[in-house]
């Protein structure tokens, strides 16, 4: 694939660059800012763009504004979004913008650099990938009436997978099930959150934004 990366910190910017190379990816463009990174998609659209949530000059959110301004400009450019801590607001702010194509990971989780390849190549392919972590401490952090009160243990391990992007069938081999059976459970939770009749958004991410309370 095509990617282009906008990390302030040098160190770990050319580590990946390096990663991504030796991994038979090419780095059309490394920056340090959003600005930067904006231009650099403006000039020569990639597959995808890993971008930091905190960058110069402030350091709160511009790597998160350039993503959503990008994905609105050029949906097509799929976006892997890295952050340092779990920040709910910033993940449900992509997850309720795009419904395909984005990720939102952990720095820690690109230490791992197997999962750190497979988020990129699911992303890159149009599908979803988030942080287990930030799937975890996003349902922690939810003190309202719980929406998912009505689901089984079951039901619930496969929301979480779906939560973190995973296909039906990538889910029944995780949980060692039919897939089939994932079908069916999916199809459950589409009707215990009623979403059964649904229509013009993917009830997958609404599932998740239902128990988010966004």
């Amino acid at each position: 694939m095509r990617v282009m990366l906008a990390e302030d910190s040098t160190l770990l910017r050319e580590g990946l660059v390096r990663l991504l190379a030796d991994e038979g990816h090419e780095v059309v463009a490394a920056v340090g800012d959003g600005d930067a990174l904006l231009a650099a998609v403006a000039a020569d659209q990639p597959d995808v763009v890993v971008v930091d949530v905190r960058m110069p000059p402030t350091h709160t959110d511009e790597g998160l504004r350039a993503a959503m301004e990008l994905r609105g400009r050029w949906p097509r450019v799929g976006v892997l979004v890295l952050s340092q801590y779990v920040e709910r607001r910033y993940a449900v702010e992509l997850l309720t913008a795009h419904t395909d194509g984005v990720g939102y990971l952990l720095k820690d989780r690109v230490a791992q650099v197997g999962e750190f390849l497979e988020a990129l190549d699911r992303v890159g392919a149009g599908g979803t990938a988030f942080d287990p972590e930030v799937v975890r401490q996003l349902l922690a952090r939810t003190t309202h009436t719980d929406p998912l009160s009505r689901l089984t243990p079951r039901e619930r391990d496969v929301l979480d997978h779906m939560a973190q992007g995973h296909t039906n069938a990538t889910i029944a081999e995780q949980l060692h099930v039919s897939q089939s059976a994932v079908e069916k459970h999916v199809n459950s939770i589409f009707d215990k959150l009623d979403l059964s009749h649904t229509t013009g958004y993917s009830r997958r991410v609404l599932a998740v934004l239902r128990y988010l309370g966004s």
